[in-house]
């Protein structure tokens, strides 16, 4: 089977992709640094927590990555059934996926948008990345909690998250 040959050219870009995600953040009001050229951190408000945004644009494969992470750490005696969770969640998910950070045990949403050829980001773009991830985090956090506050099993704590109602008591 022959290799497939990606041949991508020096494209010089007009503007650099955080510089969108950066007005982005800061149209919304929120707190962001970017400490590095090529990376961001911003916090996005939620429902039920803050989410931890970190932007990289990784120059040689042309992506710009995010990776939204929340304040619940994993105990080693819980690692099973929230990576069982994660499976479970990822298989829900129709664009970026679910990780547990092993360095920090911490629970993240990754997902890139690749802007080959020197393609600019529009807002649009960026702002469905920025709400893809947090929309994500929001969904399925309570699932998350319960199986490490609850002690819930994974298809136990998904389900609950799932279940909608309809109408009004």
């Amino acid at each position: 089977m022959p290799q497939l040959h990606v041949d991508i050219e020096d494209q010089d870009r007009i503007e650099h992709p955080l510089d969108v995600v950066e007005r982005l953040a800061s149209l919304r009001d929120w707190i962001f640094d970017r400490a590095e050229t090529d990376e961001m951190s911003v916090t996005s408000p939620g429902r039920w927590t803050d989410y931890h945004l970190a932007f990289t644009w990784i120059e040689d494969m042309e992506a710009l990555h995010v990776a939204c992470a929340f304040d619940l750490k994993v105990p080693e005696r819980q690692r099973v059934e929230v990576l069982r969770l994660i499976a479970l969640v990822n298989e829900q998910l129709w664009i970026g996926h679910f990780d547990l950070w092993s360095s920090d045990n911490v629970v993240m949403f990754r997902h890139a948008l690749l802007l080959t050829g020197g393609v600019i980001p529009t807002h649009p773009q960026c702002a469905t990345l920025m709400k893809s991830a947090v929309d994500a985090c929001e969904r399925y956090y309570q699932a998350f909690q319960f199986v490490l506050w609850a002690g819930k099993t994974a298809r136990e704590a998904l389900d609950a998250v799932l279940f909608e109602t309809e109408g009004e008591a």
